[in-house]
């Protein structure tokens, strides 16, 4: 389930305008803090990259790769439908899965540009509990995916720096880059901290990165470009425009995830585009260098790969939450309709590991009911309290970890090694 980003045979190019290179002079700012050999290294001409424009661009597409695309396309909206069917429009019990997908799809983001963590650590990180920092910073991608779905009908130059400011909100260091525009040249790869020179990739001038941001969003407008296609090479330019400081690649991943939305594509649910990436990262990579050599074939082609990947993947994740739920409704029968209980279980489906200060938050309760609701949960063996301590104590739906602990695994099966 996995791509190349090379095109494969009978497979033809699908030509973008390829990024053109402008010559400038670098030293090293600060030359006193970097040694003599690296000071002169540094010291010469580097070629930065300027993008062409796409708000006018088409994709001239072959037939087969029309119909790979037009099929992948088909598995997002279909895995969208399938979703609502399963986890239902109106069911409250149901209701918070949709925050488990987009949850899954910001890990996933984040492992792309190696934070990883668990599905309890971020969990734990939600409430404020733990101690690990990858995931503090992926409940920053969180609050960006949500920002981005949030945004999704008017897809901006201030949405986007809305989603970069939720993105870097738990960044530490990162307080006066959230939100803004970078202000100085980037660059990627390369052995020495004092200068782009010998870099892998040197990204646009700073100056140039507000119009080339204006213009991807006026190709995202659209209405009359593939819709897979258009998501793919605005991804790809946005990345290749590189308009912030640190966090351009999650940005771009949830501007994936906004224009899915708006363009119906995932108007119910979170689709795990990233897991499918991440399942041929290499080839994602070399499909992003392709589309600044000019062709757009290779990133769309991996875009529609992890389209299927996630679509049929995501089933089985919905699937099995979707079981939890009927196993913890099945552990409570007998509990009068009224409880509280009923109104905790799907606060534990969308957030599996809660504290009372948690629950009094999220449903306007006293933290006497919450705990007494919790009470009821373990001992029916819904939860288990995981601290053991007499305060302070936190609880987790162990299933609904489970489920995403085997969903973790499965997309780990599936990597290229």
């Amino acid at each position: 389930m996995t791509a190349d980003a090379r095109p494969r045979e009978g497979q033809t190019p699908i030509e973008v305008a390829p990024v053109q290179w402008q010559r400038h002079d670098w030293r090293p700012r600060a030359p006193e803090i970097f040694s003599k050999t690296e000071v002169a290294r540094q010291t010469g001409v580097y070629e930065s990259a300027v993008t062409g424009s796409l708000a006018l661009w088409s994709p001239r597409v072959g037939a087969e790769d029309a119909a790979d695309f037009e099929d992948a396309t088909l598995a997002i909206h279909e895995f969208d439908r399938y979703a609502l069917g399963r986890l239902g429009s109106s069911d409250p019990a149901f209701a918070p899965m949709s925050a488990i997908l987009l949850r899954t799809e910001s890990a996933s983001s984040s492992q792309i540009e190696q934070l990883t963590t668990s599905a309890k650590q971020l969990a734990l990180a939600e409430i404020d509990e733990g101690d690990k920092a990858n995931a503090l910073t992926v409940v920053g991608n969180v609050r960006s995916m949500e920002a981005a779905l949030r945004l999704a009908d008017k897809l901006d130059e201030a949405s986007v720096l809305t989603m970069h400011r939720e993105l870097m909100s738990k960044q530490v260091g990162m307080e006066q880059e959230a939100g803004r525009f970078r202000r100085e040249l980037v660059w990627i790869g390369g052995r020495d901290n004092a200068g782009p020179i010998g870099a892998d990739f040197i990204a646009p001038q700073h100056d140039l990165v507000p119009s080339a941001v204006r213009d991807v969003l006026a190709f995202a407008q659209r209405a009359d470009v593939p819709i897979l296609a258009q998501i793919a090479v605005a991804h790809a330019q946005f990345e290749t425009i590189h308009p912030f400081v640190d966090g351009n690649g999650r940005t771009g991943r949830a501007l994936a995830q906004a224009m899915l939305r708006a363009k119906g594509l995932s108007a119910h649910t979170t689709i795990p585009i990233s897991a499918g990436l991440l399942t041929d990262l290499s080839g994602y990579f070399r499909a992003l260098t392709a589309f600044r050599d000019g062709d757009a074939g290779p990133i769309i082609r991996r875009f529609a790969d992890a389209s299927r990947f996630a679509a049929a993947t995501g089933r089985v994740l919905v699937d099995g939450l979707v079981d939890q739920v009927a196993s913890s409704r099945e552990k409570l029968a007998g509990v009068r309709a009224d409880s509280t209980v009923w109104r905790v279980l799907p606060r534990l489906v969308g957030q599996p590991i809660v504290n009372t200060k948690y629950l009094v938050s999220a449903l306007g309760i006293s933290r006497l009911a919450a705990l007494r609701a919790v009470d009821t949960l373990v001992e029916r063996g819904v939860v288990s309290e995981r601290t053991g301590r007499a305060r302070n104590r936190i609880w987790q739906h162990d299933g609904v970890l489970g489920v995403l602990d085997e969903y973790a695994a499965t997309i780990r099966r599936s990597m290229h090694r």
